[in-house]
């Protein structure tokens, strides 16, 4: 019983990662662009994970795997973030179309 619901998260984290590749041409500039590729790769992971996770049952493999989530839920949102935050910086403005308001940066403590 596992197995086959592990099977069917394996199934569906590459759906979710089909949908997300597909979805990344309709956003028209790399700000739209990242946000979503970073949310269905976060989603896309999780499943698949989970869904190897669950068809090896618990073994020392599984708590590889989960390290391996856990470090993914962790690491992508920062990576992203960095990701933006230097496109931003380098002077790589947002488009109006994006609707991203500006933010001051000259406060500093």
């Amino acid at each position: 019983m596992m197995w086959i619901l592990g099977e069917i998260l394996i199934i569906l984290g590459l759906i979710f990662m089909s949908f997300g590749v597909i979805g990344l041409f309709k956003f028209p500039s790399f700000y739209p662009r990242i946000l979503i590729a970073s949310k269905i790769d976060t989603v896309a992971m999780i499943t698949i994970l989970l869904g190897v996770a669950l068809r090896h049952g618990f073994s020392f493999f599984t708590l590889r795997v989960l390290l391996i989530l856990g470090l993914i839920l962790i690491v992508n949102p920062i990576v992203t973030h960095i990701v933006a935050r230097f496109a931003y910086l380098s002077g790589y403005k947002p488009k109006k179309s994006d609707k991203i308001e500006h933010v001051d940066h000259t406060h500093h403590k």
